[in-house]
């Protein structure tokens, strides 16, 4: 008895080849990942690919559009979250350690060089228009604390700069959970060296009788 094959509509192969491309670029890199490659692991010809994205350069282009996208509105949602200080960096620690949670090789497809032909969308740049939201933020705090709000800037860079790092070291140290990662750096942020907390913990953690833990 013959089988009918079903054939990938468009669309479904479209993702399909994203998908594929996306695993691909993460654990190889752009320049070690082959159109014959992609074309292999998703059992289609290379013809295929070009139809669909005119080549490899046009599915990496997607694929970090993608993952640009994606980054950009989960921080900026946490940012918006609240204007209070200490939850702004909460907020922004674990919006992106969860993102690399949900979204590693999409993560370490914009933490890899992306080749000469595309020049946008890197994590750096990301991380430099967060600052730059996150800086409006302090600024409004610095200026209702009389501090001078003409170094929020340098702040803002320090701020996101350390979560950003952080978030790369998780990447690979799962060890921890991300609300334990996301307290220690409120943790450091919050209180300095010189005050730090012994056990850390997060503004919406709950103890054992279920109130708020409040440092």
């Amino acid at each position: 008895m013959n089988e009918k094959r079903t054939r990938m509509t468009g669309v479904a192969r479209r993702e399909q080849l994203i998908n594929v491309g996306r695993s691909l670029f993460a654990s190889k890199g752009f320049d070690a990942t082959s159109v014959e490659e992609i074309a292999a692991k998703a059992k289609v010809s290379k013809p295929i690919i070009y139809e669909h994205f005119g080549g490899k350069e046009g599915l990496y282009a997607v694929i970090v559009d993608r993952e640009v996208q994606a980054l950009t509105t989960t921080l900026e949602n946490a940012l918006t979250r609240s204007q209070r200080p200490r939850v702004i960096v909460e907020s922004a620690a674990l919006a992106l350690l969860t993102y690399i949670e949900t979204h590693t090789d999409g993560f370490r497809v914009l933490m890899r060089d992306a080749p000469s032909a595309h020049h946008a969308g890197s994590f750096s740049s990301i991380i430099g228009d967060v600052a730059a939201k996150v800086e409006h933020l302090l600024a409004q705090q610095f200026d209702a604390s009389h501090m001078n709000p003409r170094y929020s800037p340098l702040y803002a860079q320090m701020l996101v700069g350390l979560i950003a790092q952080v978030g790369q070291w998780w990447l690979d140290e799962r060890h921890m959970s991300k609300e334990k990662v996301a307290a220690h750096v409120v943790n450091l942020v919050w209180y300095g060296m010189r005050d730090l907390r012994t056990t850390p913990s997060l503004m919406s953690d709950k103890n054992n009788s279920g109130t708020n833990v409040v440092l």
